[in-house]
């Protein structure tokens, strides 16, 4: 029972004062004398000394650590207000991608990376280097006027096939550079991967280039659905939901970690980077330079809004709407349509205009479900009805 007894023990007010000090701004004392103060071991020592309690730096942290406190960063949870469609919006998302690689069609997530300046500036991140020989990089991170300028990566990632496509822009950050990059995808990669393809939905975030508000962005994808006679559907992930984005965490988490500590010293080095980009599921990534130039402050009249082939859903058209591609009507002649091809084609027709999702409210393979589901309840009730008819 020798040594000398605990500073807790000697003092039974000291750990009281303690947690007065450490108790949380929103909970504790209005006029706390550490409020506007790191509250550092050192720092409540001192605080309690002035109050009487004479302590150590390394006791106030013994303390703590007996009361179950520890060093801790703020975690990033509240998201704010949220819209009261966010989780069926997704729903409806979720069904339509599934709808559309159900059946064979490209769906693809869109956003644009974080501007990088090009040069040797520091970039976040550690790599392995001799002992004492870093590489040497500029002090401060003010663009040079005079260098390389920034890179803008813009990004579409197909969800199906695990593949990014990066366009690495030089310009500026525009609806047209967005649709401009998803042309490039879809004649460098998307056309060869989906020949049969008829339409493409795009997921994107609610701002920026490609947002929902941005009247650019629906022009030039009219222009693109025309182009390409796809039929182009976009689904807008909710406001302060862009964390969510297929894209953010499947494509350009992995790009930066791949050059994590290296600086990116020309645009020739942010596409290498990006291309070789590489993870255990087997993703596959191609990067081109786009050199070509997007001026900002393009303006979009409402009749130019009017004028496109645009239909919006019946959920949040805001958030979702298809562009149509202009289909060039062709008269049938005898000598190229087999004898009852044009009926068939007929039929197929009415049938998917009848399946269509606008006019059930449900996907394609929710109705095929249903379907089955009634087919076998209206085969056993004609066969009691047949019985019934037959009197056994």
């Amino acid at each position: 029972g020798g040594g000398r007894k605990k500073a807790a023990d000697l003092d039974a007010g000291l750990r009281p004062a303690l947690l007065a000090l450490v108790e949380p701004d929103m909970r504790g004392d209005p006029m706390s004398p550490l409020r506007w103060t790191t509250k550092s071991t050192r720092n409540l020592a001192g605080e309690l000394t002035r109050q009487g309690h004479k302590v150590s730096a390394d006791t106030v942290g013994d303390l703590l650590r007996e009361e179950g406190f520890s060093l801790q960063a703020n975690s990033k949870t509240v998201e704010g207000k949220q819209h009261p469609d966010r989780d069926a919006q997704f729903r409806y998302i979720n069904e339509q991608a599934k709808d559309y690689i159900g059946a064979g069609d490209p769906v693809v997530s869109v956003d644009s990376k974080k501007k990088e300046l090009v040069g040797q500036y520091k970039n976040a991140g550690r790599e392995w280097q001799p002992t004492g020989d870093p590489v040497q990089v500029k002090t401060h991170d003010f663009l040079d006027r005079e260098g390389p300028g920034k890179a803008i990566p813009y990004g579409i990632y197909d969800i199906a096939a695990n593949a990014g496509w990066v366009s690495v822009g030089t310009d500026h950050d525009t609806a047209a550079f967005a649709v401009a990059s998803i042309r490039r995808w879809w004649h460098g990669v998307g056309q060869g991967d989906y020949p049969r393809a008829r339409r493409l939905l795009i997921t994107a975030d609610a701002g920026g280039s490609n947002g929902y508000r941005t009247r650019a962005w629906k022009t030039e994808l009219a222009t693109l659905a025309a182009e390409t006679g796809l039929e182009i559907t976009v689904s807008h992930l909710p406001p302060g939901t862009s964390k969510w984005n297929r894209i953010e965490h499947r494509l350009f988490s992995h790009i930066s970690m791949n050059w994590r500590g290296r600086p990116l010293t020309s645009h020739e080095v942010i596409v290498q980077s990006i291309a070789a980009t590489t993870t255990r599921t087997g993703l596959r990534v191609r990067a081109e330079l786009d050199t070509g130039a997007y001026p900002t402050g393009v303006k979009v009249d409402n009749a130019q809004v009017d004028a496109l082939t645009m239909t919006r859903h019946r959920f949040h058209g805001d958030w979702n709407y298809t562009l149509h591609a202009h289909h060039a009507q062709r008269a049938p002649t005898a000598t190229s349509t087999p004898h009852g091809a044009e009926p068939r084609r007929w039929v197929a027709r009415q049938h998917t205009r009848l399946t269509d999702p606008e006019l059930t409210g449900i996907s394609r393979s929710q109705l095929d479900t249903l379907i089955s589901e009634l087919a076998a309840l209206q085969g056993a009730r004609r066969e009691e009805q047949r019985r019934h008819r037959r009197g056994r």
